[in-house]
């Protein structure tokens, strides 16, 4: 998912939070046999036995310059999702890497196939050292948890920080940072790397076309979708199909309206908590743009670049994404495309939260197996990334903001970047953070996105099929006990 894009991205991500959410996914033939990866990926982490620890790199000499005691002439691996955030930011902090500690080669590749590729040599016990776990083919972060197969972050956390050794790493991150990185309590097994604005995105210039400001309330979108609608242009595309990327803007609508315990209580696969009339109310809000012939003809069968380009192009007004999607987007956004990013719409003044309640979330999630050659290079390869520099760099090369709290001065901000700082400005507390797409990715993308949001919106089923079938969903994966679960502390 960020996140997880997704991407989420995200990060998903999948990041999911994020952002699995950026690259094609894998469907089922039947979805009803979507379970099977996990379950191979399941079984072949229980059976994957002692591994071989033999090989692990003697840990070297902790010093100052090198605070995780980093073996100075160990080889260390990393495997990048190759995505939408590309992998030259990557590089340039390798190359750092390979600074610090002049006697080592870092064997470095990107792909988009993480699951396919690393999930064999997991059930070897020879895994990479560090790893961007992202994309359609996302591990299960559930499922590596639950078997003991990630190594605890919390030795980075508490390491000094790269640019100031008076403060650790944890110190310098984004508020939720280390929060999402960790099931069910301490110990931490995740960083997620970029930190996603998820929302509405649609271009200033459309909008100002139309003499009409971003609509607070369902009925104000509604409006503005009929005066698009007049001038020839959809109010709404989105990827159809991997329709998981609706809740970028559904969810934080849900708990808007309902209030974030209604997200809790779905995260927690509480028993009727898809019942919520603040979910049926949403529902009904999104079914009515289809209804209304407000969603660009065709949607259902695009995937997330034709979406994306087809909305760029100015064929569709609002598309529900994470911040990626202005450097996933990049070549095909006009330059006076004057990109924004907007909280979700609500139902009206009874929503329980104000205008401006937004997600964002880590993503891009990078885990350290824990069964990796040299864990210590994995983490010093975070730490650098985490530097001010470092996250500058990501956020001039890719229009993104890290997990860094910072690393936004003295470089010009993209369009969609300034409006996703200003979007976190205007939510102030008021940030929302669904758990689904790293808790529970099969849940989150195949059942709740393709099977259940994904028919609904191209108009094979109501709301009400919709919300039996989520939760008849969510009521299976809760009795699954094949499945870790996890809570909202």
């Amino acid at each position: 998912m960020g996140s997880t894009h997704t991407e989420s991205n995200g990060t998903d991500d999948r990041d999911m939070t994020g952002v699995g959410r950026r690259d094609l996914i894998k469907r089922s033939a039947a979805l009803g046999l979507i379970s099977v990866p996990t379950m191979s990926f399941l079984s072949a982490c229980a059976s994957s036995g002692g591994g071989d620890n033999g090989s692990k790199a003697k840990a070297g000499k902790k010093t100052a310059k090198n605070p995780l005691g980093v073996n100075e002439t160990a080889g260390m691996e990393f495997v990048l999702f190759d995505g939408g955030f590309g992998k030259e930011y990557a590089q340039d902090a390798v190359k750092i890497y390979e600074k610090n500690f002049p006697k080592v080669k870092v064997k470095f590749s990107a792909t988009q196939k993480i699951q396919s590729t690393l999930q064999p040599r997991f059930n070897q016990g020879t895994p990479p050292d560090l790893i961007d776990n992202s994309g359609a083919e996302q591990m299960d972060m559930g499922v590596l948890v639950g078997k003991n197969q990630l190594a605890d972050l919390t030795p980075l956390l508490d390491a000094p920080s790269y640019d100031d050794p008076n403060k650790k790493v944890r110190d310098t991150l984004r508020p939720g940072i280390v929060e999402m990185g960790q099931f069910d309590g301490n110990p931490v097994w995740i960083m997620y790397y970029a930190y996603t604005v998820y929302g509405v995105w649609y271009s200033q210039k459309a909008l100002d076309s139309l003499d009409a400001e971003y609509p607070k309330t369902w009925d104000e979108m509604l409006a503005v979708c009929e005066k698009a609608k007049k001038k020839g242009m959809a109010g709404w595309t989105y990827a159809g199909k991997y329709p998981y990327y609706i809740p970028f803007s559904l969810y934080p609508m849900i708990g808007k309206v309902g209030g974030r315990e209604v997200l809790d209580a779905i995260d927690n696969l509480e028993p009727n908590a898809w019942k919520h009339p603040a979910v049926k109310a949403c529902f009904d809000a999104y079914y009515e743009l289809y209804k209304k012939g407000y969603i660009l003809q065709g949607t259902p069968g695009l995937d997330h670049i034709q979406s994306q380009t087809a909305w760029a192009k100015g064929k569709a007004l609002f598309i529900p994404n994470g911040s990626w999607v202005e450097n996933e987007s990049a070549n095909v956004i006009p330059s006076d495309f004057n990109l924004a990013v907007s909280a979700p719409t609500g139902i009206d003044s009874s929503d329980k939260m104000p205008f401006g309640t937004i997600w964002a979330s880590g993503g891009e999630p990078f885990i350290v197996p824990a069964k990796a050659k040299n864990p210590e290079g994995g983490m010093e390869q975070l730490r650098i990334m985490l530097s001010e520099a470092s996250s500058k760099n990501f956020t001039t090369k890719v229009k993104s903001l890290t997990a860094y709290n910072g690393g936004t001065t003295g470089i010009s901000l993209t369009p969609g970047l300034t409006s996703g700082v200003a979007a976190l400005k205007l939510a102030g507390q008021n940030v929302l953070n669904p758990r689904l797409q790293d808790w529970y990715v099969q849940l989150q993308k195949e059942q709740i996105g393709v099977a259940g949001l994904g028919e609904m919106m191209a108009g094979r089923a109501t709301p009400a099929e919709t919300i039996k079938k989520i939760q008849g969903f969510a009521d299976a994966a809760a009795k699954d006990t094949s499945i870790k679960h996890y809570k909202h502390q």
